[in-house]
């Protein structure tokens, strides 16, 4: 969809819908009136008409450069808002932790932040879009960010002094458009293999390592399905987020989200396991937490699925034996399996004035900052450096996840992502019920993809 449509299809959204954007724009809190008029782009001179005199909007201007002096004599900040959609305790510490950080590191800005539940981040994003009524900086999914950039929400921060070179290739791939850059990632994981190492024991079976091949991976699903155990499982719901767990199965394949054809292998895989009852058909329907909890309930030996759950399953299920390592490549001469990239952006508001929403951007760029909220947060630092400290590289279970992290790719990047993933994650299901054979299912997804636009 073209950008014209998109913002008068967000004009329409405004006018027929009576709740308005979260939060407000970058105004201080110490804003005099001139100021606010400059803001909403009402002055005297243009309330007189187009025949004020010159020496009018002069006066103007001078009274609100001498209202700024003033406030920022008086020491009052420019505020920074900032939207997020976390919602657990420790995600809510992070970040109130992060802003308290910030905050007293200067004495400039002043940072705040404001929750939008996820499910109406993007709607009210875009009905912010055609009032004006947006923050100054976003911590969004990282697919979502590239529709917005092409919205136009997005500044150019590309003259910013961050070091992009710095970061994970695929997560920096995913606030970047046509080579310019629109924020840095905020935080990253991807999707790894998880095995039960006595199931494991009690099969004979040898774990899987990262020389694991799909031959090897079949042979090991086939020989621990049994009593009642399913060799492997993944979430293949039909949403997103079963795209998530699915598309890496057809980059690894050699296709990508455009070229279904390329990767058909990946259908052939999926069909031989499912019908060979090695990978459970259930999956269809399950979400990720799902998937873990089987996993966790000993009803499947091996799962795909992120590092947020090892929290979980530290909790409700302490005594499982397991391991992690990174998901199985095509065969012994291919390269590492592909997977794909979750987590979250921080992106800069297009404003008249960013300087603040780059200044906490910078804040956050520092390895020691980053380093602190991850471990809160529960995802990995998207720094290459910063993603090599021993909390995570000492821990064999958090440093698959670290080497799976290398190969790891965004979902797209493409601002028409939710029709791709939609046509994508249908096929997978047409295959994995059995409704269409791997080629047709190929051909119909290759058709439904293209005509994405």
């Amino acid at each position: 969809m073209k950008l014209k449509k998109l913002t008068a299809m967000a004009l329409a959204a405004t006018m027929v819908c009576t709740m308005a954007a979260g939060c407000g724009g970058s105004s201080s809190s110490g804003t005099t009136e001139a100021a606010k008029g400059e803001t909403t782009g009402t002055t005297a001179a243009e309330t007189a008409g187009t025949d004020a005199p010159k020496e009018t909007a002069a006066a103007e201007t001078q009274a609100e450069t001498q209202a700024e002096t003033a406030a920022a004599s008086t020491g009052e900040k420019k505020e920074v808002v900032i939207w997020d959609y976390f919602e657990t305790d420790a995600q809510k510490e992070m970040m109130q932790t992060l802003i308290d950080g910030f905050n007293s590191s200067q004495s400039e800005f002043t940072a705040t932040h404001t929750y939008v539940p996820f499910a109406d981040y993007q709607k009210q994003l875009t009905l912010g879009l055609a009032s004006g009524e947006l923050p100054d900086l976003v911590i969004m999914d990282g697919c979502s960010m590239a529709s917005f950039i092409q919205l136009g929400l997005m500044a150019d921060v590309s003259d910013a002094s961050i070091a992009w070179d710095d970061y994970l290739k695929g997560p920096m791939e995913s606030t970047m458009m046509d080579g310019k850059h629109y924020g840095i990632p905020f935080a990253t994981n991807c999707t790894a293999l998880f095995y039960n190492k006595d199931l494991f024991d009690a099969a004979g079976v040898t774990y899987p390592d990262e020389n694991t091949t799909w031959d090897d991976f079949k042979d090991m699903a086939a020989k621990l399905t049994k009593d009642g155990v399913t060799g492997f499982g993944n979430a293949a719901v039909g949403t997103d987020e079963g795209t998530f767990q699915c598309l890496q199965w057809l980059y690894t394949a050699g296709g990508t989200y455009t070229d279904i054809k390329g990767g058909v292998k990946s259908y052939d895989l999926m069909k031989e396991m499912i019908d060979a009852g090695s990978w459970t058909k259930e999956c269809v329907n399950w979400t990720q937490s799902d998937v873990n909890n089987n996993f966790m309930a000993g009803n499947i030996a091996m799962q795909q699925n992120g590092p947020w759950q090892i929290p979980g399953i530290e909790k409700d299920a302490p005594d499982l034996n397991y391991g992690v390592t990174v998901l199985p490549k095509v065969d012994k001469d291919s390269s590492q399996a592909t997977s794909i990239l979750g987590g979250e952006n921080m992106g800069v508001v297009k404003k008249d004035d960013t300087a603040g929403a780059v200044a906490f951007m910078k804040y956050y760029d520092q390895n020691e900052v980053m380093i602190d909220a991850m471990k809160k947060y529960g995802s990995f630092p998207p720094k290459t450096e910063a993603a090599q400290d021993s909390y995570w590289t000492d821990d064999p279970i958090q440093a698959a996840f670290i080497t799976q992290l290398e190969t790891s790719i965004p979902r797209g990047p493409s601002a028409s992502w939710p029709s791709y993933s939609s046509a994508i994650q249908n096929g997978f299901q047409e295959v994995m019920t059995g409704a269409k054979t791997p080629e047709e299912a190929a051909d119909s997804t290759q058709a439904a993809v293209d005509a994405v636009k």
